[in-house]
């Protein structure tokens, strides 16, 4: 009984012999045991109704030798291709109105998520002495407005001495020439024994006489000079005693101005306003006033897709809530960011409702010119050796490969391009096959 299992080792260690340690023997005595079964089997011609026959393209390849695939001949269509961008909202405007003065708040807080106006009161603060201090601002600029006539008065004065003073120095020049052509005369007769020397040290007298009036005439002259000036800058001091009075008054207005704070826009309060009997003190925050209609989108592009982007653009986007929205692109930065080396875009996007809120995530989809594509199934794409994405393509019986750019996945393939307008490219075959192999093809309408 135990001789059946005893053979059965044996057989099984035989066969691990063969398989393991002497491969090269089992081979040769499969290759011969095949070729003797293709001597007994019959020729294929023998039994014509049992093998299909193959199409004539096909049959040809493998006469040929060569590899078959199928290629579908595409055109390429102008497709539409938007920047895709992750972003954010932001609000179109937000500030912290602040306090430019000191004092107590006397108003009532208006309380956070109300809507103000543009110049509606937020906050309002004691006045305290300031209408005191812009009543004591206006009676200086009347003293100052009333010293300007008396000051302009001074100028005719001034300038009606100035006539005379002339006039006298004209007649003391014509006396002193007078008495200077009397001296010369008395002079000569004295030298010539015809004049006595006593006429001609008198003539010389009223020479020097007739000059000390001139000069005192040039005197009285710049003296009405001087006061014509004086008339003059006294009119210009009291102007500016004016000016400097008005803006006291100025600074007095501002000061209670400054004692009412406005909304400086249209908006919703983020914050509670200043609280009624609180302390104010130049630059405390008042409120936060938000702005919300229209709403900003802001992405930023890369520096690789900035140039397919242009200012008034269609833009769309999806937020987080599933919302979608459109708008127009508004901004596109002529800056990169130092970090990132990308451009700062902003979309603004109506937002009448107020349901969009600042800082929520948004997926921004651009609008840009079309783009000639070929929509091709994603099975046909593949890498050469270099690792590089793209296609092949037959062109007069050659494969040939082309790096090619996807654009987008769609649900019925890939849009590429990079690729000529008319082209063959492989949909089947295509792993087999490399660049400048020649290959038998089989368009794919026909296999359909």
């Amino acid at each position: 009984m135990k001789l059946f299992p005893l053979l059965t080792a044996a057989l099984v260690c035989v066969v691990l012999y063969f398989a393991i340690l002497d491969r090269d023997s089992l081979v040769n005595f499969a290759d011969g045991f095949a070729s003797t079964a293709r001597d007994v089997l019959p020729e294929p011609n023998n039994t014509p109704n049992d093998i299909t026959p193959l199409a004539d393209e096909d049959a040809a390849g493998l006469d040929d030798g060569l590899i078959n695939v199928v290629v579908r001949r595409s055109e390429a269509q102008v497709t539409e291709n938007a920047v895709v961008l992750r972003g954010r909202t932001e609000a179109l405007r937000l500030v912290d109105v602040a306090s430019e003065t000191s004092g107590r708040i006397i108003s009532t807080p208006i309380r956070a998520g109300a809507f103000v106006e543009e110049d509606q009161v937020l906050c309002e603060i004691d006045p305290g002495t300031s209408g005191t201090a812009l009543e004591e601002a206006l009676a200086r600029l009347g003293e100052a407005q009333a010293r300007v006539p008396e000051a302009e008065a001074r100028i005719p004065e001034a300038e009606a001495r100035l006539p005379e003073a002339r006039a006298m120095l004209a007649q003391a020049e014509a006396q002193l020439t007078a008495a200077e052509i009397d001296g010369n005369a008395a002079t000569r007769l004295a030298e010539s024994g015809f004049g006595s020397n006593t006429r001609a040290a008198s003539a010389t007298a009223s020479v020097a006489a007739a000059q000390a009036g001139v000069e005192s005439a040039m005197a009285q002259v710049q003296g009405a000079q001087a006061g014509v000036q004086a008339a003059r800058a006294g009119v210009q001091s009291a102007q500016a005693g004016v000016r400097a009075a008005e803006a006291a008054v100025t600074r007095a207005e501002e000061a209670i101005e400054m004692l009412t704070i406005h909304a400086p826009f249209s908006g919703l309060l983020e914050t509670d306003t200043a609280e009624l009997g609180s302390l104010m003190q130049p630059g405390a925050i008042c409120a936060t006033i938000i702005q919300l209609d229209p709403i900003k989108l802001v992405g930023f592009v890369p520096e690789a897709q900035v140039d397919r982007v242009r200012v008034g653009a269609t833009a769309g986007a999806r937020l987080a809530s599933g919302q979608e929205v459109q708008g127009e692109v508004t901004f596109l930065s002529r800056s990169a960011d130092e970090r990132t080396r990308t451009f700062r875009v902003e979309i603004t996007v109506p937002n009448s409702e107020l349901a969009i809120r600042d800082g929520q995530t948004a997926d921004i989809l651009i609008q840009t010119e079309g783009t000639p594509a070929h929509l091709l199934p994603a099975s046909a794409l593949t890498l050469n050796d270099e690792g590089l994405l793209g296609v092949r393509t037959v062109e007069d019986g050659i494969v040939q490969f082309v790096e090619v750019e996807m654009l987008r996945d769609t649900a019925r393939g890939v849009l590429l391009a990079g690729l000529p307008e008319n082209v063959d490219i492989i949909v089947v075959g295509q792993e087999f096959v490399t660049a400048g192999v020649e290959v038998a093809t089989t368009l794919e309408e026909l296999t359909q």
